[in-house]
């Protein structure tokens, strides 16, 4: 078996590009469904920000995977490849786990270092796992990447120096202003990004916040904490003339403001230049605002290389999570080596426990006098010599896997203790019941009857 990722991002696709390829909220139990159904694939998960959309993958071969996932999204997206395939990267084995410690620490992001993304990458694992598309690897995978991220920013300072797309939006403005001080600020979006973006409007000086949205209830829960203005879509249109400043984000498919509706407003503010942000994905502002006199429109791409004294910082501190990565990947492959060893060891804990059995059977036929607690300690001390026997056994082959020759040495363990039959036996069980389903608890993931090295991992050594 195999690990990938092809995926396309904010270096690889621009955002007119990058928007055709979002998964709807709503949408992604059967965008799973579907990927978990493409030929080669055993587990899948979608991860899909405003900055990224990858799709990664246990397949059980590597060379045609690419071809197959591309051809979920063609279908998915309705999009001939030819228009996106230039825009994909794929990586495979290492370098496709490596690429995802990177993606859910920060390191990966428009702005290194921040946060939120690892609540995205949480979010996707846990709805692919809800919708049975991990097994084993990925429940195993996921879960050290998201614990190793939250244990990265809690041990290094990378978080400290305030920057993400909202920062980085509000520091946008104060260049445009110096500040906010007898500004108007329209916020379009009651959701965490435009909560994020208030606050640093607010502790930037704004004197006057206007929060729109498409209900007024979130409107209003959003401005009580910001000390705004609740109003709804319809409203914010109408007094779109009052603001300085407009940032949007919401989760809407659609443009939530046209060319025609800006371009009635800057008739209303004769001639006063108006400021807008659009940060969120699929765009909000419809771009043909940007032709519309005195209106400057710039969008999510336009932030990048906005912030850059703390993301200097931030780089400085992103050596240290990367030498954490390098141990991590370490940790995996031992892991994931000791997989191929479970079969055997099992088989060889089951033998030894039936010729326990039966010893014990026969001890208490032969010796019908013994008494319950006689027996209960005879069956404990050789209990205890059976499980010490196996104790060094069982280590060496542990060792033994992830050593060069581990093939040859899983080998001879079966031949020396004569594991043939019941390896067949586990195997054909196996092949016999159906798919191991995977629990809530990654730790709790079932284990498959034998797992083939993947060649980009098995030919690693620790």
């Amino acid at each position: 078996m195999h690990i990938i990722v092809v995926g396309l991002n904010y270096r690889t696709a621009p955002v007119e590009v990058r928007e055709r390829f979002t998964f709807a909220e709503q949408d992604l139990p059967e965008a799973l469904r579907q990927l978990k159904q493409t030929k080669s694939i055993l587990e899948g998960v979608i991860v899909a920000t405003c900055n990224r959309t990858e799709l990664y993958a246990v397949v059980d071969r590597h060379h045609l995977c690419g071809h197959y996932i591309r051809s979920f999204m063609e279908k998915w997206f309705a999009l001939p490849r030819q228009q996106f395939t230039n825009h994909l990267y794929m990586y495979e084995d290492d370098q496709a786990i490596e690429h995802l410690f990177r993606v859910t620490s920060g390191l990966d992001s428009m702005v290194i270092g921040e946060t939120q993304i690892l609540g995205q990458v949480k979010d996707a694992f846990l709805t692919a796992q809800k919708e049975k598309a991990t097994g084993t690897l990925f429940n195993m995978l996921f879960k050290q990447a998201i614990t190793m991220a939250k244990r990265a920013h809690s041990e290094t300072s990378i978080g400290e120096a305030a920057v993400s797309v909202s920062y980085a939006a509000v520091e946008l403005g104060k260049r445009i202003f110096g500040n906010f001080g007898k500004k108007t600020v329209m916020i379009i979006g009651a959701g965490k990004m435009s909560e994020l973006t208030g606050k640093h409007l607010s502790s930037n000086g704004a004197e006057r916040v206007i929060v729109a949205n498409r209900t007024l209830e979130r409107a209003t829960e959003l401005a009580d904490k910001l000390g705004g203005t609740p109003c709804t879509m319809e409203d914010a249109i109408a007094r779109l003339h009052e603001a300085d400043v407009v940032i949007s984000s919401t989760g809407a498919s659609k443009y939530v403001l046209l060319r025609e509706q800006v371009a009635a407003a800057m008739q209303r503010r004769k001639s006063r230049p108006l400021f807008m942000i659009d940060i969120a994905m699929p765009r909000d502002l419809d771009p043909a605002i940007a032709a519309v006199d005195n209106v400057f429109l710039y969008n999510i791409d336009d932030l990048e290389g906005i912030v850059g004294s703390n993301l200097e910082q931030r780089r400085r501190e992103s050596l240290k999570i990367e030498a954490m990565i390098a141990i991590e990947l370490d940790s995996f492959r031992s892991w994931y080596k000791t997989l191929g060893v479970i079969p055997l060891i099992r088989a060889l804990q089951t033998k030894a426990e039936t010729i326990h059995s039966e010893t014990m059977d026969s001890l208490e036929k032969k010796l019908p006098d013994l008494d319950e607690h006689e027996m209960k300690v005879i069956r404990k001390l050789t209990k205890s010599i059976v499980n010490q026997m196996m104790s060094d056994p069982i280590l060496r082959i542990k060792e033994m896997a992830g050593e060069k020759h581990a093939g040859e040495a899983m080998d001879m363990f079966v031949k020396l203790f004569a594991l043939e039959h019941s390896i067949e036996n586990g195997r054909e069980s196996a092949q016999a019941a159906s798919k191991p389903k995977p629990t809530t608890e990654p730790q709790a993931a079932a284990e498959p009857a034998s797992v083939p090295m993947p060649a980009g991992i098995a030919a690693a050594t620790p």
